[in-house]
């Protein structure tokens, strides 16, 4: 009931009191989405200022714009803020001849109470406040719910319940919707253009409906947003008051009584250009509202499909560890729902939350498609698409740098050329400075892992042989062409590359970006190189004879592949793995000086550059580099990959260089954090808690310092899920086997999760201290394989299996 206090429980994640400074943060973790749009959480009233920036994002539409920055010309795509449907404003109306009062707002005095709430199990976004005019001492109780819808991917609604407390009179409402915004939401980004909406109009279609017209300027997205507002109250009296410049209004004005609630319901629809199904984007969005039920029953049919998806995506944690990993379950199933499926859209890093990394797609898929395969393997496979249509693109990016092959963007847009900046700016020193960050070629080896998983978790071969084939084969030609043998060692080279630490982009005094050997690039190149060739030797002969002729690869090319993988050179130096060549000859860092003066030294590189100094001078990582690849690979696998490239790395080997660089990262990235704990909980050492915690604290405490509430870290949000799901039961996909291998963590000992893997739609693990629970429901139709400690096991369908940690499962 409208007016109730929503419950305190594990599915509910609120705030309590109005503090101006934390509103951008909030209104990024209470954003609403479908996986095809996605609204930040901020106020009705409010408008974009130093403390509020509402923001409505559709998934895949960018824009590109020119700006002048440092006598230079820059060109960036940005995923564009589209027409803002939430505004809605309230005012008493003044008595007699009396001048009208101010909208109210929360920055005004006589605010008494102000609550917010996200319910996670239903997708509403609830608030609660009391207002006491100074004046007149007049009290209002507001109560707002609002959502996105999840059946319907392009409708949403706002219930506005207002109730008089202790007076009665008139109060005059203002509902509206704004297509003159811009993208603002990022302050070192405002010297950059952000005006992507232009020929914008505004219409009406009687008292009740507005509707608002405009298009992008250079990618010509037509986007259409309509909306209809009713009222509750029989004499609710609404007129439309102006309709020009990209704004439509309405104003009405309600009559209030003590103790009575009137309801004003707002129900929006955002269509646009190569949306399915439609003929025009607005004749599509009138439409949409005009047949839109009420508001009640729009609730009940987003809960329902909420319900279905949390069915599909059961996690079960006990206490505060569960509810902040609910919050993360919520923001990934809306940025991503089966609705993306129908998409051509990729995984954008910060989510539909706001305009950080201009909403492009870099290498955090890595961190999120695991996940999906265990889940919605057909989302994972539309992203997967959304790579495979850009594959032209990518062999494009090769030739142009002298490449054969594919070499995908480090941040990817729209068409999938590079859209990584030349430029960007240091906020502590304010100045503009070259960015090489577009030499992480490592991202290539990230999509061809996830096409090489997809397919072995999901057992979709189809996929494998077809577009995921061109995939992997086009990338391994890249890697190949990529790697120059050198007679004096006997080992190939990968030179002029960023590994993913980030901080180092040249050597020091050298005029030329990147460096040489990352380990994590070259072992990384040897594995797709290696599964390139697995996956060829294993199609069907006429699908290979078609590729191969397709490809133009001969069995030379083969044999080159064959060759480079086993030879690819890994540094090393005092029995440690070398980050990349040279990097032990760097300058040893005075960590504890830094800390000392800074406190926060997650983003060192821009603390020596302000102070003049550069951070590719020092042995000093921004995030998991090396270590990355014993989050990829399980210890069997890192092995057998270091073995197939002629190193012995043993358990030392590995132990030296995990301590060597942990002591040496800032954790300048969410992900970092992710990847330590997992590492660490595998070797059962105790600080992996606290490399777990900083993963999920990340973005609900806004770890990095501002970032958040620029828009989540979808990546860390999806690991964070898939730490429980893969990193702690050690679960692995291999020949039709569900292997597990639980690492032990004291302080999570105890949780639950339901998957799909192959064609066993429900598969439940539970773990609990020393035992792992295992079951299928009576529909499955075949049994399930569980590998455990070298032992096997048969789950049938409607049987439970409890195995023991501490003993020999019995077969």
């Amino acid at each position: 009931m409208p007016g109730n206090e929503p419950p305190h429980d594990e599915w509910t994640w609120s705030y309590e009191g109005y503090s101006p400074e934390q509103e951008r943060l909030r209104e990024a973790l209470c954003t609403l989405g479908n996986g095809h749009f996605a609204t930040r959480g901020a106020a009705p009233e409010a408008e974009a200022d130093a403390h509020h920036y509402p923001g409505t994002y559709a998934a895949g539409c960018y824009d590109r714009l020119t700006s002048h920055i440092g006598g230079r010309q820059v060109e960036n795509e940005d995923m564009v803020n589209l027409p803002n449907w939430l505004p809605l404003r309230f005012r008493p109306c003044p008595d007699g001849d009396g001048g009208k009062p101010p909208w109210w707002a929360p920055d005004q005095p006589g605010l008494l109470e102000y609550r917010q709430y996200l319910d996670l199990r239903g997708g509403v976004l609830s608030r609660r406040l009391r207002y006491q005019d100074p004046a007149s001492g007049h009290r209002l109780r507001v109560v707002q719910e609002r959502i996105v819808h999840m059946g319907d991917p392009h409708r949403a609604a706002l219930r506005t319940t207002f109730t008089a407390e202790n007076w009665s009179g008139e109060l005059e409402v203002e509902a509206g919707l704004d297509a003159t915004v811009t993208n603002s939401g990022v302050e070192r980004y405002r010297d950059l253009s952000g005006a992507h909406l232009t020929a914008a109009e505004a219409g009406s279609a009687g008292e009740h409906t507005l509707w608002v017209h405009c298009r992008t300027r250079t990618s010509h997205h037509t986007i259409a947003l309509a909306a209809r507002l009713g009222c509750s109250a029989g004499d609710g009296r609404i007129r439309v008051t102006a309709l020009e410049g990209g704004r439509a209004l309405q104003r009405l004005v309600l009559t209030l009584r003590p103790g009575e609630s009137v309801h004003v319901d707002k129900t929006a629809a955002l269509y646009r250009s190569g949306d399915r199904g439609i003929s025009a984007p607005l004749t599509a969005a009138l439409e949409a509202v005009e047949r839109a039920p009420a508001f009640p029953a729009l609730l009940e049919s987003h809960r329902l499909a909420w319900r279905h998806l949390w069915e599909r995506a059961h996690l079960e944690v006990p206490g505060e560890t569960g509810r902040i990993l609910r919050l993360h379950h919520f923001h990934v199933l809306q940025t991503l729902s089966p609705h993306t499926a129908g998409l051509d859209v990729g995984v954008p890093a910060r989510g539909l939350h706001g305009e950080a990394y201009r909403g492009h797609v870099f290498w955090d898929e890595l961190f999120v498609l695991p996940y999906l395969d265990l889940h919605f393997p057909e989302v994972s496979r539309a992203l997967l698409a959304y790579r495979h249509r850009r594959l032209p693109a990518a062999c494009r990016n090769a030739a142009a740098a002298g490449y054969a092959g594919a070499m995908y963007p480090w941040q990817s847009g729209s068409d999938g050329r590079e859209e990584a900046q030349t430029l960007h700016l240091n906020p502590e020193s304010r100045r503009w400075l070259p960015d090489h960050s577009r030499l992480q070629r490592h991202v290539g080896a990230a999509v061809a892992y996830n096409v090489w998983r997809y397919a072995e978790v999901t057992g979709d071969r189809e996929f494998l042989h077809t577009q995921g084939a061109e995939i992997l084969l086009q990338i391994a030609r890249f890697w190949s062409s990529a790697a120059a043998y050198e007679a004096a060692d006997g080992r190939y080279h990968i030179r002029g590359v960023l590994g993913p630490d980030e901080y180092h982009d040249a050597y020091p005094g050298s005029g030329r970006p990147g460096i040489d050997d990352n380990a994590y690039t070259n072992a990384a190149a040897s594995w797709v190189l290696t599964r390139a060739l697995e996956l060829v030797r294993g199609l069907p002969h006429p699908r290979r004879d078609h590729l191969l002729a397709e490809l133009g690869l001969t069995a030379a090319e083969l044999d080159r592949w064959e060759e480079v993988s086993r030879r690819l050179c890994i540094p090393f130096h005092g029995g440690v793995i070398d980050q990349f060549d040279g990097y032990h000859a760097l300058a040893e860092l005075d960590w504890q000086r830094y800390r000392d003066r800074y406190g926060d030294i997650r983003r060192l590189d821009r603390i020596l550059e302000a102070e003049g100094d550069s951070v590719n001078r020092y042995q000093a990582s921004k995030q998991a580099d090396l270590l990355m690849l014993g989050y990829l690979f399980p210890p069997r696998e890192l092995a057998a990959l270091f073995q197939h490239l002629g190193y012995r790395v043993d358990e030392e080997t590995w132990d030296r260089s995990v301590d060597h660089y942990l002591s040496r990262t800032s954790h300048g990235s969410t992900l970092s954090g992710l990847v330590h704990g997992r590492l660490l909980s595998r070797e059962q050492r105790p600080e992996a808690w606290r490399y777990m915690q900083e993963a999920l604290r990340g973005d609900v405490c806004d770890l990095q310092g501002g970032t958040t509430p620029e828009g989540i870290h979808l990546g860390a949000m999806a690991g964070t899920l898939d730490l429980v799901q893969r990193g702690l039961t050690g679960l692995e996909a291999r020949d039709g086997t569900l292997h597990l291998a639980p690492a032990s963590v004291p302080e999570l000992c105890s949780y639950g999760f339901t998957i799909r893997f192959g064609e066993h739609w429900g598969v439940r693990i539970r773990l609990r201290r020393d035992f792992l629970e295992v079951s299928l429901p009576s529909a499955e139709r075949s049994a399930l394989r569980v590998a455990l400690g070298g032992h096997t096991v048969l789950v049938a369908p409607g049987e439970s299996r409890t195995i023991s940690l501490t003993e020999p499962p019995r077969p």
